[in-house]
C-alpha cells in the first residue's frame, strides 16, 4: 500500500531583500491508497506550493512526507504531475508525448506502443495517435498530458488547475474523464483547483485551505466523487446537500478574501 502522510510540513521563502514569507504551517494529512482529494483555497493561501513540494520540485523549511515505506526527496516517476497547461512537446505527435517517459527509462518500444495503444483508448485518443498537439483541442491536449502521466505508472497523480484554462462544456467532460480514470486505475489524486463546484465533484475528500500561513481550515468528506462515476454530473449537482454544501464553502472562502484585501463589511 502506496498511502500518502504528510507529517508537519512548514515553508517560509526567503526574499531577496531580507525578509520572509511563511507559505505553509504545520499541514498534516495521510491520504489512503486510492484515495482522491480535492483543495481549494483564496489566493496565496498555499495550494500550489504544498504541491510542488509534493512533487519533489520544492524541499519543504521543516516536516516530512513519507509514500507507502519511504520519505519523500526530489521528483520521481512514482508521482505524476497533470499542469493547467499540458507541458507537452510540441514537436512530438500525440504518441510519441504519451511514450516519451518510458522511452527515457529505456521501456522496449514494443513495450511502450502497446502502453501508447492503450492509454489512447482510455482518453478517447485513438485516432489521433499520430497528430501533432498543435493540431488538437485544449480538451484533447489535457487528454495527452492525463495519458502522458499514467503512462509512467505513478502512485499518485498530481493535479494543479488541470481544466482551468478549458471551456465550460469540455470541462464538464473532463471532469468525467478525471472520476474513469480514478475509479479504474486505483491511483492516488491530489487535484488543487479554484472551482468550489468542481471540488465538490471531484474530491471525495475536500481541503479548505486558510490564508497566509496556509493550513488546513477545514476537510469535507464527499459522496458526489463516487455518485460522479456512474452518473451523470449534472444529476450529481442537483443532490440535495450539493447546493448548500457549495454555499457554505463559498461564504467562507469569501470571507477568506475579504480578510485578505482588509475589507468589512458595510
Amino acid at each position: 500500500m502506496s498511502d500518502l502522510k504528510i507529517e508537519d510540513i512548514s515553508m517560509v521563502f526567503q526574499l531577496p531583500g531580507g525578509g520572509a514569507v511563511e507559505a505553509l504551517k504545520n499541514i498534516n494529512l495521510d491520504l489512503k491508497q486510492g484515495e482522491i482529494l480535492s483543495v481549494l483555497g483564496p489566493s496565496g493561501c498555499g495550494k500550489t506550493t504544498l504541491l510542488n513540494i509534493l512533487a519533489g520540485f520544492l524541499a519543504a523549511t521543516s516536516g516530512r512526507i513519507t509514500l507507502g515505506d519511504h520519505e519523500i526527496h526530489g521528483p520521481h516517476p512514482e508521482r505524476g504531475m497533470v499542469f493547467q497547461q499540458g507541458a507537452l512537446f510540441e514537436w512530438m505527435s500525440v504518441r510519441r508525448n504519451i511514450g516519451f517517459g518510458p522511452e527515457m527509462k529505456g521501456v522496449p518500444q514494443a513495450e511502450i506502443d502497446k502502453s501508447v495503444n492503450h492509454l489512447l483508448e482510455v482518453v478517447g485518443l485513438h485516432d489521433f495517435g499520430d497528430k501533432m498537439i498543435y493540431e488538437l483541442s485544449g480538451g484533447m491536449q489535457q487528454r495527452v498530458a492525463l495519458a502522458r502521466c499514467l503512462a509512467n505508472e505513478p502512485d499518485v497523480i498530481l493535479m494543479d488547475e488541470p481544466l482551468g484554462a478549458l471551456d465550460a462544456l469540455t470541462r464538464e467532460k473532463m471532469q468525467g474523464l478525471v472520476l474513469k480514470l480514478w475509479k479504474e486505475t486505483g491511483k492516488t489524486i491530489i487535484l488543487i483547483t479554484h472551482s468550489v463546484e468542481e471540488a465538490l465533484l471531484l474530491g471525495e475528500r475536500l481541503l479548505v485551505m486558510a490564508p497566509r500561513p496556509g493550513r488546513i481550515h477545514k476537510e469535507y468528506n464527499l459522496p458526489f466523487a463516487e455518485l460522479g462515476v456512474n452518473t451523470d454530473l449534472r444529476d450529481v449537482k442537483k443532490h440535495e446537500d450539493f447546493g448548500p454544501k457549495r454555499e457554505e464553502i463559498l461564504e467562507m472562502i469569501w470571507d477568506m478574501e475579504e480578510e485578505i484585501m482588509g475589507r468589512t463589511d458595510s
